[in-house]
């Protein structure tokens, strides 16, 4: 056993652990919030444009949501581990710690190793929705519609995609298409001349591609920066576990 003055020289330093690790863990646990507001969110706002990638894909919101869950626990069980200055309950919070940890950087690799294979397959689903497209508001036809609404394009690669399909033959481009619902008749969407004036000429391909890659970056730096927060969460809860351990000290 430690002598009493040893004890006294540490007992501000495990104090000062316990301090940080428990602001630590607060954040963490926030953090869980935040992730599972993004996966509600992801959701329910982007329910349309998940329809239109690989199936895997619109699980998306769903692991958000369960990594938030997660999250949330462990904060809760890290708080508590702390408080009670229990060795074991630490270590397991160290262990699981790293564990998420591990998870992170995988799905960050993942994620930019299939980047590619994501855009041939965003590419192949939008060419496929276009050429099924009809006017009964069905999921793929109704992504079609927002996205090319909401980022002001058309077509895949440009308006012209929509003359390949059989709609065209029967009403021209869609008015998703057109830049003012006022001034878009359907003698003009059938006409490719008059169309090209009055509809968005840009694919909508490149612009939600584009959008994807500027992001990566800042995707890859979030994941970077949730890895090392997590380093230093495991580095207090193993220092305050080893301190409590060499020094005998229980902490109330």
């Amino acid at each position: 056993m430690a002598s009493p003055s040893r004890r006294l020289q540490t007992k501000p330093v495990i104090t000062c652990l316990k301090s940080v690790l428990l602001t630590y863990t607060f954040v963490f646990w926030v953090s869980g919030i935040v992730l599972l507001a993004v996966g509600v969110w992801g959701r329910v706002s982007l329910a349309v444009y998940f329809s239109l990638l690989d199936e895997k894909a619109t699980n998306v919101p769903f692991v958000l949501v369960g990594a938030g869950v997660v999250v949330v626990l462990l904060g809760t069980f890290g708080c508590f581990a702390t408080c009670r200055g229990s060795t074991w309950m630490l270590k397991l919070y160290a262990m699981l710690l790293s564990l998420i940890f591990l998870i992170v950087l995988v799905a960050a690799v993942v994620g930019f190793v299939f980047r590619h294979e994501i855009k041939t397959n965003f590419e192949s689903n939008l060419n496929l929705a276009l050429k099924n497209y009809n006017v009964t508001a069905d999921q793929h036809s109704e992504a079609v519609d927002t996205i090319q609404r909401t980022l002001r394009c058309c077509g895949v690669q440009n308006y012209s995609d929509w003359e390949k399909t059989d709609y065209f033959a029967q009403r021209g481009i869609p008015r998703s298409c057109c830049k003012s619902q006022d001034d878009c008749s359907v003698e003009d969407l059938r006409d490719p001349n008059k169309a090209k004036l009055k509809v968005f000429v840009d694919g909508c391909f490149f612009l939600v591609t584009s959008t994807m890659e500027s992001k990566m970056s800042v995707v890859a730096g979030i994941s970077f920066g949730i890895a090392c927060f997590q380093l230093v969460g495991i580095i207090l809860a193993c220092c305050l576990s080893q301190y409590i351990t060499n020094n005998q000290y229980e902490m109330v």
